[in-house]
């Protein structure tokens, strides 16, 4: 197995996409687009992201102690590209708020968790970070942005006939 074959297979994954944001040195804000945002464990309140080794956010982000993880809309596909970047100020023109850790909430994202960094694990050639949540807004509704075979996406609204035409009916295990 190749590295290639496994991000083609990989891809077929949907995913959705967080900007992870931290006050660093001097108050100056960092930030990083990801699409490896998960909950792990509702007590203790555990969530994980996985930034590259070769990140030059993520070491801003570490410093802080304290991140943000702010859950995009399905609107917000610009915003996402901004932080998918390396280098240049991230946060230009770009509406935020201090949360109570002093991360930065973007405005417009349909949820935001506050997180304390609980630890960094190996995971080659990325790193595994869990963060404990210590406060969480749902911000607005609608549908989240999503990431599949490297292009962005959203979901049909709830509300639109054609999801459930689409899609065939659930049956439950005993159905099986």
């Amino acid at each position: 197995m190749t590295s290639p074959d496994l991000k083609s297979a990989l891809s077929s994954f949907c995913t959705g996409v967080a900007v992870i944001t931290a006050r660093g040195a001097g108050g100056r804000p960092a930030g990083m687009a990801v699409q490896s945002f998960s909950s792990v464990s509702p007590d203790p309140p555990l969530v994980c992201f996985c930034p590259a080794r070769t990140s030059a956010s993520w070491p801003r982000i570490e410093a802080a102690g304290a991140f943000a993880v702010n859950i995009l809309a399905a609107d917000q596909e610009e915003l996402c590209r901004r932080f998918a970047v390396t280098g240049g100020d991230k946060f230009a023109g770009v509406p935020w708020r201090a949360g109570g850790n002093g991360a930065p909430l973007l405005d417009g994202v349909l949820a935001s968790v506050e997180c304390d960094l609980e630890g960094v694990l190996d995971g080659g050639d990325h790193l595994i970070v869990l963060g404990r949540a210590t406060a969480l807004a749902a911000h607005r509704d609608g549908p989240p942005l999503l990431y599949f075979r490297r292009s962005y996406g959203s979901l049909p609204s709830p509300s639109s006939s054609s999801m459930s035409a689409s899609m065939p009916a659930a049956r439950s295990r005993s159905e099986a």
